[in-house]
């Protein structure tokens, strides 16, 4: 007898999806409280971290739209949301 082939739609896939979108809320939480920071302090830095984080919202949801158009899985876009999160983790926090 063969074994069941995996569909991606079974309980374990949605489990790892709830545990995919956790990380990218806790992930996205420490973002913003390093974005907070650096915004009270104010200055040249603050005003282009700003319009960075604006305008890469306006594109990952743009890219997150293309995914869906084109059949990727919601699971998809919210790793592809967690690798911008967590750039965005490494930058803020190196220097």
């Amino acid at each position: 007898m063969r074994g069941r082939r995996r569909t991606g739609s079974g309980p374990g896939s949605w489990l790892a999806l709830g545990t995919e979108i956790a990380m990218l809320g806790v992930e996205a939480q420490m973002v913003i409280g390093e974005r907070m920071a650096l915004m009270m302090v104010g200055g040249p830095k603050a005003r282009r971290e700003a319009r960075r984080m604006v305008a890469e919202k306006v594109l990952a949801a743009g890219q997150a739209a293309a995914t869906l158009a084109a059949g990727g899985t919601p699971r998809k876009v919210v790793r592809g949301y967690r690798r911008k999160v967590q750039a965005n983790h490494r930058r803020l926090t190196k220097g």
